[in-house]
């Protein structure tokens, strides 16, 4: 009846080798497939960057300086709120993290909005719902978050970062090095998990409920009168809140941590000008 919404069990994505074979790196926590591609996520994800495109290359087109269109007056929304984050969280000067920060707050709203799509015949499902899709941006934000830290605080300035807290004396913060380096690699772990665990969740709970709904068509009697309606109701009512209250909010999310990522690549700045500062005042 609502094909759309039932869809199949998630989480399975097909590897397709490219080189011949399977050839993978053992990881230990993980297989790293270097030479397999999953098309379904792919196909997903272009769908995804087609259609982020072509609002926005539209938008664009309907720019007014007068009285703004509704898209128009979303996408500046978008814009003008992650602005204020940066400079309130990063640094006044620091407008290029914009176009990174909305880009792929948009781009994910998105992909995770795609799904509510009913394309018959084909397999649509939201591309963040696959690991590697949100492992991939998030190791995209952790290294040039890392770029940032560098530019910004030298490297000698970027290496005395992971010695926080930087209050404390010199051999308890050298004890801190290890947790401090953890905390660090830990972050685009948890960017991407976080992400991939709620669309998946979402899914699976789609899949459950399209279960129930299989189970009362071929039920029938009383029990199918009762289970068809209320699981149809129960899909179509989940799936609307999944796709466009929880995909809008993880979207939200993911935006704001790579703002707040960029804000601490700073740590350490104030204290170093604060150094520097007492150095000079001791020289004159």
């Amino acid at each position: 009846m609502i094909p759309f919404l039932a869809e199949a069990p998630p989480g399975f994505h097909t590897l397709s080798p490219v080189c011949g074979g399977h050839p993978y790196a053992n990881l230990i926590a993980l297989k790293f497939y270097y030479c397999d591609l999953t098309l379904d996520t792919l196909a997903n994800t272009a769908l995804a960057v087609a259609a982020t495109l072509l609002i926005i290359f539209f938008a664009v087109r309907r720019l007014s300086a007068g009285i703004p269109g509704k898209l128009q007056m979303v996408l500046e929304f978008l814009l003008f709120y992650a602005r204020g984050l940066i400079r309130e969280s990063v640094a006044e000067d620091a407008d290029f993290i914009i176009p990174i920060a909305a880009t792929i707050g948009l781009y994910i709203l998105i992909a995770n909005w795609l799904d509510f799509l009913p394309i018959s015949g084909v397999r649509l499902h939201p591309a963040n719902s696959d690991l590697n899709q949100t492992a991939a941006m998030a190791i995209v934000v952790f290294l040039v978050v890392q770029w940032y830290s560098i530019r910004v605080l030298g490297f000698a300035g970027y290496l005395r970062r992971f010695t926080k807290p930087f209050e404390m004396a010199l051999p308890v913060r050298i004890a801190f090095i290890p947790l401090n380096i953890i905390e660090e690699l830990v972050k685009p772990v948890t960017l991407s998990l976080r992400l991939f665990g709620n669309i998946f969740a979402g899914l699976l709970m789609v899949y459950l409920l399209g279960l129930w709904f299989s189970a009362g068509v071929n039920s029938g009697g009383i029990a199918g009168v009762i289970f068809v309606p209320a699981s149809t109701v129960g899909l179509i009512v989940w799936k609307a809140f999944d796709v466009f209250f929880v995909g809008t909010i993880q979207a939200f999310i993911f935006m704001l941590l790579t703002i707040i990522y960029f804000g601490m690549a700073r740590e350490g700045l104030e204290e170093e000008h604060g150094h520097g500062g007492q150095k000079a005042a001791t020289t004159h």
